[in-house]
């Protein structure tokens, strides 16, 4: 019964807060999502309780379908951490949300009834006992959580809107095609089972092209290269509380499957371990380098929220190469790391995005220069924006040491550890270093221009220094709790303590050694140099941040576009001619194109149709200024409005289709290639 609260109330709840906000926008609409989110944090510590009492708890229902099996929920202590921190970074955006939009009412409605399905399908996907599970709850996820990123309905924020959801589609079919791949070798998806159906699998090639697949459709989630072109982009247009979910929660859930598919189907794999790797050192260096290069406050914390999961990514590499090496200390090491660095990741962007949302609340703008001296008489907000800012460049005492420590020790453990690879995992070392030294330099420059420089016009200033109380009193907490727990998770007690919650065992590990101080002091040391002779010296031109990042090296404009665009386009005409040699078959083709396309064109006005006649309907919406005349029947209304297609949300139909196509395509290169192996 807990599982089924805890996933589907928010399902049941995003209904009754439509329907309140139906009728009115007032206390009872915000005192409904405060409490209901509220009822979810003590739904997840009930099932903790409930957990210690048994742990082999589970619950699941039958369900049919191409992997016929069960829609399966479990807990452990790394599920029931994640449930309690998502539930927890949902009620404390909650509760600042009320701030946040006071003087908005444009799509809210719409906006919460969005953000509490998220919340479901999230839980689902964390509590998961299986992959089928956690892929069925993470493609809704991916859908609600896709309005977030339009919710302004700009020309950014459309635009953005569209690469989250090319990488969506595209993620969620790989990902698809994995789960497939992996239940043809292994028989089962089952979380429990894998390990054993691993070891006995007949043709280990398919299985690692299913594992690799997973990979990437998880991995769009959480903002790997190379898709991670969405995350840039999303967070900067998107709600600052949706941007503190989309960093905190939303990447951790691509994690979160990722995790799952190494630890109990490629656990000693050597080469997939080594893809991983790869796949997190470069994360991890080119989103530091990113957010440096910035100078939007929103779009350095993506970046960086990018760069972290690289660290992640880099633990759950070196997981794998020790698990081959037989090392099972350093797997306990790196484990333990990137489990607690996913935790300090989401509570210290938590942090920093509801930072970033007071400024945009008060100043309007996200631009560096613009917001440059906003922070200098806001005490508060300065010591929780220092909190956050320390834990993330691992400073010791606080969270993001220890669990970078942790993870650079393993990276030292996988040199001896690992024969004849050592050369090699010295330049990993040196990358997470010097990516951590870039973490430090970007943080002290966000931190210096808010809140210890003077912006360079007057009056600007005059009207930051001027302090504004919070209009409701119950939104002025999150902030500085959540920043409580940069301090508090930086001490070796707590930390260590979660992290044998999380991993069922206990570590040894000694924070404040020489040899661990050192790698942290490295680091910091690298992070002031860049600071000092790169950001000082060449980002800051004539007291200006300037953005000396070539737009040439934009990975969507300069490859992406191209390829739908151009490419596949030019590569289809390409097949059409070598048809049309041969007169049946290209006539034959040409039948087939069409009647596809007007197949696709019939499936696009039959949505937007469907859409037009709910919101007459069943939403009851009033007709907006298209030309349509009282009394014009049903049928014309549907026609006229048709013709605004372009919306965002009725739109993007056409545009899943178009990506969807585009990922059979990656289908049938990955069985092409499992045939072969």
């Amino acid at each position: 019964m807990l599982f089924l609260l805890i996933v589907f109330g928010p399902f049941a709840a995003a209904l009754i807060s439509y329907l309140i906000g139906r009728k009115t926008e007032g206390i009872p609409w915000m005192a409904f999502r405060m409490i209901f989110t509220a009822a979810e944090c003590l739904l997840v510590l009930a099932l903790f309780l409930t957990w210690r009492r048994d742990p082999g708890l589970a619950f699941g229902f039958r369900q049919t379908g191409i992997f016929a099996g069960e829609l399966g929920f479990t807990a452990d202590g790394f599920r029931i951490v994640y449930a309690a921190i998502t539930a927890w970074m949902w009620m404390l955006t909650t509760f600042f949300s009320e701030e946040y939009f006071k003087e908005e009412r444009e799509h809210l409605n719409r906006y919460w009834f969005f953000i509490l399905l998220t919340l479901g399908a999230t839980e689902g996907v964390m509590l998961s006992a299986d992959l089928m599970t956690a892929f069925f709850f993470f493609e809704i996820l991916s859908f609600t959580s896709f309005t977030w990123v339009i919710h302004e309905e700009t020309k950014e924020a459309v635009q953005a809107g569209y690469t989250y959801l090319f990488i969506a589609v595209i993620g969620g079919l790989v990902l698809f095609m994995g789960l497939a791949l992996v239940w043809y070798t292994c028989g089962t998806l089952r979380f429990d089972e894998l390990a054993g159906a691993a070891r006995n699998v007949q043709q280990p090639g398919i299985l690692r092209a299913g594992a690799v697949c997973i990979l990437f459709g998880f991995g769009a989630k959480a903002g790997m290269v190379p898709v991670h072109v969405w995350l840039p982009k999303a967070h900067p247009v998107a709600p600052s509380p949706s941007s503190a979910l989309l960093s905190g929660i939303l990447t951790k859930v691509g994690i979160y499957g990722i995790l799952m598919i190494s630890l109990h189907a490629m656990a000693e794999d050597v080469i997939f371990g080594w893809i991983v790797l790869c796949a997190g050192g470069i994360t991890m260096l080119l989103g530091a380098v990113l957010a440096l290069f910035s100078v939007n406050l929103k779009r350095t914390l993506a970046c960086s929220s990018m760069s972290q999961i690289g660290f992640i990514l880099t633990g759950t590499g070196m997981m794998i190469l020790l698990g081959h090496a037989g090392e099972e200390e350093g797997v306990l090491l790196a484990c333990s790391g990137l489990m607690m660095h996913m935790v300090n990741h989401s509570l210290i962007k938590l942090t920093l995005f509801m930072c970033a949302g007071e400024v945009v609340m008060r100043a309007h703008t996200l631009l560096l220069d613009e917001i440059r001296g906003f922070g200098r008489s806001r005490t508060i907000l300065k010591v929780s924006f220092a909190l956050g800012a320390l834990g993330i460049s691992g400073v010791p005492l606080f969270n993001g040491y220890i669990s970078k420590t942790m993870l650079h020790e393993s990276i030292v453990e996988g040199i001896g550890a690992c024969a004849g690879v050592g050369p090699v995992l010295h330049v990993v070392e040196w990358v997470f270093l010097f990516s951590g030294g870039l973490t430090f330099a970007y943080m002290l420059k966000l931190f210096l221009c808010i809140f210890v420089q003077k912006n360079k016009d007057p009056r600007r200033q005059q009207s930051y220094d001027r302090k504004e109380g919070y209009h409701y009193k119950a939104s002025a907490w999150p902030i500085p709790v959540s920043a409580l727990f940069c301090f508090l998770l930086g001490q070796p007690a707590a930390a260590l303590g979660i992290a044998r919650m999380m991993t069922g065992e206990s570590l040894a590990f000694h924070a404040f050694s020489f040899e661990n101080l050192n790698g942290g002091m490295i680091s910091l040391t690298i992070g002031a140099l860049v600071y000092l002779l790169v950001v000082r010296r060449w980002m800051v031109s004539e007291g200006s941040y300037v953005n000396r990042w070539p737009r040439k090296l934009d990975l969507e404009t300069a490859v992406y576009r191209p390829l739908v665009t151009k490419i596949l386009p030019g590569a289809m005409g390409a097949v059409l001619r070598l048809f049309g040699e041969n007169v049946i078959t290209g006539v034959l083709a040409r039948v087939v194109f069409f009647v596809f396309t007007v197949l696709m064109r019939a499936a696009e006005m039959s949505m937007d149709g469907l859409i037009v006649l709910l919101r007459r309907t069943v939403l009851k919406e009033k007709r907006g200024n298209t030309g349509d005349k009282e009394g014009m029947w049903l049928g014309r209304i549907i026609a006229a409005e048709l013709t605004q297609a372009s919306r965002p949300l009725v739109s993007n139909f056409t545009f899943a289709l178009m990506m969807t196509c585009i990922g059979i395509i990656v289908i049938l290169c990955v069985l092409v290639y499992a045939s072969v192996l």
